[in-house]
This record gives C-alpha cells, structure tokens and sequence, in this order.
C-alpha cells in the first residue's frame, strides 16, 4: 500500500469507543431511571395520585403528550 491509500484507509475506519462494563451499566441505569421517570409523568400521574399531591399543573402539561402516546387520561 501506498501512504495516500493508507491515509484513506485511516479516514475510512471508524473509531470505536473503549467502554468499559461499569461504565455500560452506569449509563444503562441512568437511561432506564430517565425512562421510567418520564413514563410515569406521561403515563401514569394523574394528578389525584401525583408525587406532588394534588396538584395537576404536570398532568396539564402533558395532557396533549398522553393523548399522542396513546395513554387515556379521562
């Protein structure tokens, strides 16, 4: 091989990450606790049984959110 065609080569291949286990499950954990947050103020708060009390103001944000992901909510 040429240089030229061994810089080609070079720019062609792709750089992968060293991720190591704890790092993998740091970021899975991280990922599924983003998850399950979001699911249940999408899913399941409904403002009577809310981590806030009674207060409807995230149920009202998401209202349209719920309805578009399927999720009934009255």
């Amino acid at each position: 091989m040429t240089a030229s065609t061994q810089t080609a080569a070079k720019a062609r291949s792709l750089a992968v990450p060293n991720l190591s286990v704890a790092s993998a499950a740091v970021w899975l954990t991280l990922t599924v606790m983003l998850a399950a947050l979001a699911y249940y103020f999408l899913g399941y708060d409904q403002g009577a049984v809310s981590v806030f009390g009674s207060d409807t103001h995230v149920h009202e944000f998401v209202h349209d959110a719920r309805h578009f992901l399927g999720f009934p909510c009255h």
